[in-house]
């Protein structure tokens, strides 16, 4: 996918996050990058690699700078937080530009934003770190398994807030299912 394309599709998801309430800072526009590019097997072309705090994409922190530097995005402070990812008016003029790409993606970014939006950047990094496990291991495998790997892979997670993550991922990896079969 071409340089423009991914940044309509960034613009569009970080816009639809904001409108549902996200604070929209990086964690956000990557976990919920990965999502769709993982779970809704969105072809955007962003290399992911488990790190510190989840799946992470340098690829992805990089291009985000780089729409920063073209005026696409802007970073707008919250306290008490950090800052936020808003689309310049610029950025608002791109999206225009790709209505076919966008209305090919609607729905996914629909999906991620409205199950992703609310929640922190520790659920975040949570969330994504178990659907990252769920991918690598085999169907099938248990929830407590699952839990304990990514107990393992970020020890100051417990494995209760893991057990919850990996049954919130079943339910959220059986809704994007049934909404790639419609």
């Amino acid at each position: 996918m071409n340089r423009l394309r991914q940044a309509a599709i960034l613009l569009d998801l970080s816009e639809r996050l904001r409108k549902r309430g996200s604070w929209c800072g990086e964690t956000h526009i990557q976990k919920a990058t990965y999502f769709l590019q993982e779970l809704l097997n969105a072809p955007i072309g962003f290399n992911f690699i488990l790190y510190k705090h989840g799946p992470f994409s340098f690829d992805l922190r990089d291009m985000l700078t780089a729409m920063r530097a073209d005026g696409l995005l802007e970073l707008v402070p919250q306290d008490p937080y950090g800052p936020s990812f808003v689309p310049t008016n610029q950025g608002l003029k791109l999206r225009k530009l790709y209505p076919k790409t966008l209305g090919k993606f609607k729905r996914k970014i629909e999906f991620v934003s409205d199950t992703l939006a609310d929640k922190n950047v520790s659920e975040l990094e949570k969330l994504a770190t178990a659907l990252f496990v769920a991918l690598e291991e085999p169907s099938g495998s248990s929830v407590e398994r699952r839990a304990q790997l990514i107990s393992e892979l970020k020890p100051h997670v417990d494995l209760a807030d893991a057990e919850r993550a990996v049954k919130l991922v079943d339910r959220i990896r059986a809704d994007a299912r049934r909404l790639r079969s419609n």
